[in-house]
């Protein structure tokens, strides 16, 4: 159950986690500048296997009209993916991702709109970057410090995705719930030296417990996923913002599953994350607009 009689036992255990200060940083180009609240990336798929069909946009028309939608209705940046991490989904070879992605990327970039690109492939990322994107979502292991060094260059930034293998395609299995932040912490203390060491100044961690999930939509996964949210706020410790991807569970919400993200929202903005990945914009936008009232 989650109560204050759960969470105020591990709020005081990782007391020094949840008071760390983390770095701050703006984006002068589209005039967005982060601090240490919640914000919100609406997700923009330009892949037809994605499985939250609402966020798929077949269309350059559709994906722009998409994309200036939510920058109104309150997300801070805009994600564009054009390969699913589903288990089924094709593989999508780095130079379409880059055909699919460039177009939608340059229009929304000249508009003023700061736009993620989400890839494993840095040569994607790199491509996107000089189209005109603010930030990679860079959802594998990369050890080249030439990628960083050319996101330093951008002045752009870079969310450092966990995945237990290469990339979040791979087909690893995530470690057990009680080692997962030790292994992430690892993983991530790793990670950050080699982008910050490159000059990258604009980062956040995500836990990226979506990639990987060997369990099925249900009561395993459900527990799994919220339990991963409710402590991520121990990654503070990093000193870098927290990025977390929003839940739809099928299996709880059923005919509502498009209001799930809401309540995921809601357990996000109690554990301090920095950053939520939402398909469902202006449900989950007045959840983060509670900041300002308490």
């Amino acid at each position: 159950m989650i109560s204050a009689d759960r969470l105020l036992p591990l709020w005081l255990k990782y007391r020094d986690a949840l008071e760390t200060p983390i770095r701050t940083f703006e984006f002068p180009k589209f005039g967005r500048r982060f601090e240490d609240r919640t914000y919100q990336m609406g997700v923009l798929n330009l892949s037809p296997d994605s499985v939250y069909r609402e966020t798929i946009c077949h269309t350059l028309e559709a994906a722009l009209y998409r994309g200036r939608r939510m920058t109104l209705e309150g997300a801070a940046m805009v994600d564009i993916g054009a390969e699913s991490t589903g288990q089924s989904a094709d593989i999508v070879s780095a130079a379409e991702q880059i055909d699919r992605m460039r177009p939608v990327v340059r229009a929304l970039a000249d508009e003023n709109i700061l736009v993620s690109v989400e890839t494993y492939h840095p040569e994607v990322g790199i491509a996107l970057v000089e189209a005109g994107a603010g930030v990679v979502n860079l959802t594998g292991r990369v050890d080249d410090p030439a990628f960083y060094q050319a996101l330093a260059y951008y002045q752009a930034g870079v969310v450092l995705c966990y995945t237990p293998g290469d990339n979040a395609r791979s087909e690893d299995y995530l470690p057990p719930a009680e080692e997962i932040f030790d292994r992430q912490l690892a993983f991530f203390r790793e990670r950050v030296a080699l982008a910050t060491e490159a000059g990258v100044e604009r980062l956040w961690v995500d836990p990226g417990f979506g990639f990987a999930l060997h369990l099925p939509d249900g009561p395993d996964r459900i527990r799994y996923q919220t339990d991963s949210i409710l402590q991520c706020f121990r990654l503070r410790e990093l000193g870098w913002p927290v990025t977390v991807q929003l839940t739809g569970a099928v299996y709880l919400f059923q005919d509502e599953v498009r209001v799930a993200q809401t309540s995921a929202a809601t357990l996000a903005v109690m554990s301090k994350a920095n950053l939520v990945r939402s398909h469902e914009v202006p449900k989950v936008q007045p959840v983060l607009n509670l900041q300002d009232y308490a």
